[in-house]
C-alpha cells in the first residue's frame, strides 16, 4: 500500500513508520521537519506545516493517511478537505480524552463525548477539540474512516515522560516516593503495539472507532517490574494519597501515572474489548520497562525531562513522611 502519515518522525508517528516499512508498505512522511528530520532516508519526506502547506501534498496519491498530529478542528477539516480525493482511508488518532465524563468506568466507544464550549478549560478542551477533528474526518470521508482512541501511549521516544519516569527513577537508586494504593487501577499500551495494530487495520481498511488504551495493570505490578530490572539499592515507601494532596504534589505531571482516587478514574478503566477482538495484542510489562529504560539512558543526561518529581522534592518530602509530620 501506499500510506501517507501526517507526521512520522517523533514518538507515535515514529512507531507507525517503522511498522508500515517493516509490512512493505510506500510510505509518504508530511512534517515539519523539527523532530528527528534524517530518520528514515529511504521514504518520501514532503515537510511542511499542515496549517499553511497543505497544498504541498498535492499531485499524490495514496491508499490510505495516518492522521497523527491533527488536534485544531479547523486544520484536521482542511486535512480532510485537501484529502479526501487523493486518499481512499482516512485513519484519525484521536483520544479517550474525547470523552463527556472520565470518571465513568468499563465505558464502552459509544459513550458521549464532549461538546466544545469556550467556557471549558484548557484541560477539557483538547478532548472537545479531538471529539470535534473526529466529527470532521467522518463528515468528508463517510464510511471511510478509523478513528482510534488511544489512552496514555508508553514505549521508546516517550518524550513526555509520563511512564519513563518510573524505569529512570528506579534505575537512579536509592529510597523512591510512591504513591499508594498499590492496587490503582492503571491502563497503558506499549507504542510499537498500538502501531503494528493500527497498520493491520489499515491494511483491511477498517472503519469505525476503536478504544486503544492497552491492558490492564496496577501501580504495584509497574513498580514490580521496575524494581525486578534493578534489584539493588532501591526501596520503596508507599505513602497515601491524602499526604500527597497535604503536601501539593502536582497529579500526573510532578508524580507521573498518579491522580486523585476520585477525579478521571475511568481513563484508566475503559472497554477495549473491540480493540483486542480485532487483534490488538501487548507485550509483557517488563518488556515495556526494559526497553523504555533502554532508550531514556540513550538521551542526554542533561536533556529537560517533561514529567516526574524533582529529587531534592521527593528527598523533602520522604523527610516529612518519615518524622509522621503529616
Amino acid at each position: 500500500m501506499k500510506i501517507l502519515i501526517l507526521g512520522g518522525t517523533k514518538f507515535l508517528g515514529r512507531a507507525l513508520t517503522e511498522a508500515a516499512v517493516a509490512n512493505g508498505h510506500e510510505v509518504t512522511l508530511f512534517h515539519r521537519g523539527l523532530h528527528d528530520a534524517g530518520a528514515f532516508p529511504h521514504v518520501q519526506h514532503i515537510i511542511g506545516d499542515r496549517h499553511v502547506d497543505l497544498n504541498r501534498l498535492q499531485g499524490h496519491e495514496w491508499d490510505a493517511v495516518i492522521d497523527t498530529s491533527g488536534f485544531e478542528p479547523e486544520a484536521v477539516t482542511a486535512a480532510a478537505k485537501q484529502l479526501k480525493e487523493q486518499v481512499k482511508h482516512y485513519t484519525f488518532i484521536s483520544t479517550v480524552s474525547v470523552y463527556e465524563d472520565l470518571r465513568k468506568v468499563n465505558a464502552n466507544e459509544s459513550a458521549p463525548v464532549a461538546n466544545l464550549t469556550e467556557q471549558m478549560d484548557p484541560g477539557q478542551k483538547y478532548g472537545a477539540k479531538k471529539a470535534r477533528c473526529e466529527q470532521a474526518v467522518q463528515e468528508e470521508f463517510p464510511n471511510r474512516t478509523l478513528v482510534v482512541r488511544p489512552g496514555l501511549i508508553v514505549g521508546p521516544y516517550d518524550v513526555s515522560d509520563r511512564f519513563t519516569y518510573w524505569p529512570a527513577r528506579f534505575h537512579r537508586g536509592g529510597e523512591v516516593l510512591v504513591p499508594l494504593p498499590r492496587e490503582r487501577k492503571l491502563q497503558f499500551i506499549d507504542v510499537r503495539d498500538l502501531s503494528a495494530w493500527i497498520i493491520r487495520l489499515v491494511e483491511q481498511e477498517v472503519v469505525g472507532t476503536l478504544h486503544a488504551s492497552g491492558s490492564d495493570y496496577t501501580m504495584e505490578e509497574v513498580i514490580q517490574a521496575c524494581q525486578q530490572l534493578n534489584p539493588h539499592g532501591v526501596t520503596c515507601t508507599w505513602v497515601p494519597e491524602e499526604f500527597l494532596v497535604a503536601n501539593g504534589v502536582g497529579e500526573w505531571i510532578e508524580l507521573p501515572l498518579w491522580i486523585q482516587s476520585d477525579s478521571l478514574v475511568g481513563m484508566f478503566a475503559l472497554d477495549n474489548t473491540k480493540a483486542f477482538g480485532t487483534g490488538l495484542t501487548t507485550r509483557p510489562l517488563i518488556e515495556i520497562v526494559r526497553d523504555t529504560l533502554s532508550w531514556d539512558q540513550s538521551r542526554s543526561s542533561t536533556t529537560p525531562r517533561a514529567a516526574g518529581m524533582d529529587p531534592v522534592r521527593e528527598e523533602e518530602l520522604l523527610r516529612i513522611w518519615s518524622k509522621n509530620i503529616f
